[in-house]
């Protein structure tokens, strides 16, 4: 599933096709990805200035000027992906049509946004931007890491008292929206703390360190174009590389890059932990 530095990658990609400009037409090729589609999805977009390009967690956000938002999930395999557009010395040619091209946006400017999707697990809706708070898949979300609402204070307060285990419980959108499996391992390992260890049990000072280096992960990831591991491309189609930096994350009996030891690979809630034994604690 892309993570947060995924979906502000490709949300920085469309930006230069959509932000302020028109949709001149609209096609949805069927009626349905994960969930039903928006009704007259087609008829509600043609026509409409996208405003302004957001993101909420791992959404994207387009503000129209008919005071809706449409919403953008990627899932799994879901792709964003812009043509028609110069990259540097090089023109972004339209691509033939594609099987799970699903939604087609042909925006004002020549530029063309395709999302493509082979598994649909993707979904997009639109919903007024002065409600969205509501929307049931943005509701109850926590506060960005990048906002002002995610500070020091906040996270020891947050995981104060909690028995689940520190990997858990920064995984808990409704504690920080955004964060994901690969992430929290990287930010644990820069922390020296060990991902199984109850979080209210983890002295304050070093829950409040963890603060800044959410923040430090996620900037070098998105710098570097998010993570692609499987199905993750940019909008103009290109891999992500932070992979290529992980220090833990999928380098399971390999030396930490610390201080040598074997990284370990655990299951927590269905999901995998990679961790230095030696140096988290």
């Amino acid at each position: 599933m892309p993570e947060l530095p995924e979906v502000e990658t490709v949300r920085r990609g469309l930006a230069p096709a959509m932000e302020g400009r028109r949709i001149m037409a609209a096609q949805v090729n069927r009626p349905d990805l994960r969930w039903p589609l928006p009704e007259n999805m087609a008829g509600r977009l043609t026509g409409r200035r996208v405003e302004r390009l957001r993101r909420r967690s791992k959404y994207i956000l387009a503000d129209l000027d008919s005071g809706e938002s449409l919403l953008i999930h990627l899932g799994m395999s879901g792709r964003m992906l812009v043509s028609g557009v110069m990259l540097g010395d090089y023109h972004l040619d339209h691509p033939a049509p594609q099987k799970h091209d699903h939604v087609v946006l042909e925006m004002e400017g020549g530029a063309r946004v395709t999302f493509n999707d082979a598994r649909r697990f993707g979904a997009m809706d639109l919903v007024r931007t002065d409600r969205e708070a509501a929307h049931w898949l943005l509701a109850g979300l926590g506060p960005e890491p990048f906002g002002n609402e995610f500070h020091e204070e906040y996270l020891v307060e947050r995981l104060k008292g909690r028995a689940s285990p520190v990997k858990t419980a920064l995984l808990d959108q409704h504690v920080v929206a955004g964060l994901g499996n690969i992430y929290v391992s990287e930010v644990l390992f820069r922390a020296g703390i060990d991902p199984r260890r109850a979080a209210g049990r983890i002295a304050s000072k070093r829950i409040a360190a963890l603060v800044p280096l959410v923040r430090e992960v996620l900037s070098e990831a998105i710098e570097a174009g998010g993570s692609s591991l499987r199905d993750h491309r940019q909008a103009d189609g290109e891999l992500g590389y932070f992979q290529h930096s992980f220090r833990v994350y999928d380098r399971e009996d390999e030396p930490c890059p610390t201080c040598g030891t074997p990284v370990r690979r655990i299951v927590q809630s269905g999901r995998s932990s990679y961790f230095c034994p030696q140096c988290q604690k």
